[in-house]
């Protein structure tokens, strides 16, 4: 962020402390911020890099926004936005690291999943930075080899607004899927409903997760795995333990919590999307103390609280709109001794957080995760429990 003469502009491209000449390329005289691009360095950052892709410059690809800095530094700049938010946010002063996940070393050819817009010549693209406008391209290097390796940039596909490509463990070969297209169909008119992901942590294979073509999974290949490690670690899980897994996807941490609180205990994960549900009930069907609920949280949440139902410990990984003061209030009257709450934004966190420390509970760690290398995206993980003899609060009850 820069300011010429009064006027606040976000400069893409650039690095704190730098001296730049910068191109307005959104807004005016008079507005109260505007955008612009980085398109000369007078004074250069130390932390500053050669960008190793060439469409991650001025006016061209809006995948990726620190190409220039080091990994380290990039992580540096997402730790300063985590402590930055739950600041201003929470009200919590919290001294977070940002760390690599599971098998990361340059930050390239990790996204295992990326939709490629098409243009009207039927060539698949990347967009532009917050634009409707595709950027020919002939590689992406925060893709993996076998999503560029598809085809998906060598083929016409006429008809289509975007290709979605995704290299999972099973089928053998990346899938592609048009965007719209009919429901289920793939490039070749054949029928796309299940991909297989194979999953270690902790070094020891944890089993096979079907997973819908379309639906949710970490993109990063290192990154299920440093989760369900994290998660699994956190909440300390025992025989006998009843466990809420909400907006559990197809069961990622179900599976393993479902193993972990046997015997005597219970997991229901909760789902809105009635298949990725179903997929979960897949994935758990070997455990018979595992069940599934396909229902909007905050209403299952409701249902189970007006039955007089508790748990012991809730894990919950909601997506970027965070889970809600509502939601966070539900949560609390379960009486939980251990929330892990996973977020994929620091701020939707920071202002949950802050609602579950008005129901009573503190923020007791927090962790982050640069699964999504070379972009702004950083993934938390915090852990909350109890605050004792807090008026109000499950403890103190």
């Amino acid at each position: 962020m820069a300011r010429h003469e009064g006027q606040v502009i976000f400069v893409r491209h650039a690095l704190p402390g730098e001296r730049v000449l910068v191109q307005v390329t959104e807004g005016r005289v008079g507005d109260r911020f505007v955008r612009g691009d980085a398109v000369s360095v007078e004074s250069a950052s130390p932390h500053r890099v050669q960008a190793p892709c060439p469409y991650a410059a001025e006016r061209l690809c809006g995948g990726c926004d620190f190409q220039h800095a080091t990994p380290a530094h990039q992580r540096e700049l997402k730790a300063a936005v985590v402590r930055e938010q739950f600041e201003r946010l929470a009200g919590v002063d919290v001294d977070v690291t940002v760390q690599p996940v599971d098998g990361d070393e340059d930050g390239l050819r990790w996204r295992t999943r990326v939709e490629f817009a098409v243009g009207a010549d039927g060539r698949a693209g990347l967009r532009g930075h917050r634009s409707t406008t595709i950027i020919p391209v002939d590689d992406c290097l925060i893709a993996t080899r076998p999503v560029i390796d598809s085809g998906v940039l060598d083929t016409e596909w006429h008809g289509c607004a975007a290709v979605d490509v995704v290299d999972a463990a099973h089928p053998d070969e990346p899938v592609l899927v048009p965007v719209p297209a009919p429901a289920g169909a793939d490039a070749e008119g054949g029928l796309v409903g299940e991909l297989a992901r194979d999953l270690t942590a902790d070094g020891e294979w944890v089993g096979e997760y079907v997973v819908s073509a379309r639906g949710f999974w970490q993109v990063h290949p290192g990154a299920a795995s440093t989760f369900l490690t994290r998660v699994v670690a956190l909440l300390e899980a025992a025989p006998g333990d009843r466990v809420l897994d909400l907006y559990a996807g197809s069961g990622l941490f179900t599976m393993r919590l479902g193993e972990l609180v046997h015997p005597g205990g219970f997991v229901l994960g909760v789902e809105a999307d009635p298949h990725a549900a179903d997929h979960g009930r897949h994935n758990t069907a070997h455990l018979d103390h595992v069940e599934w609920r396909a229902n909007l949280v905050e209403r299952e949440l409701r249902s189970l609280l007006a039955q007089g139902v508790s748990a012991d410990l809730v894990v919950l990984d909601p997506p970027r709109a965070g889970a809600g003061k509502e939601t966070m209030a539900l949560i609390a009257r379960l009486g939980a001794r251990r929330v892990v709450y996973v977020a994929c934004d620091p701020a939707t966190l920071a202002r949950d957080v802050r609602a579950a420390t008005d129901q009573g509970y503190g923020l007791a760690s927090l962790e982050a995760w640069d699964a999504f290398p070379m972009t702004h995206h950083v993934e938390c993980i915090a852990v909350l429990e109890p605050v004792p003899h807090r008026a109000g609060s499950p403890a103190g009850r």
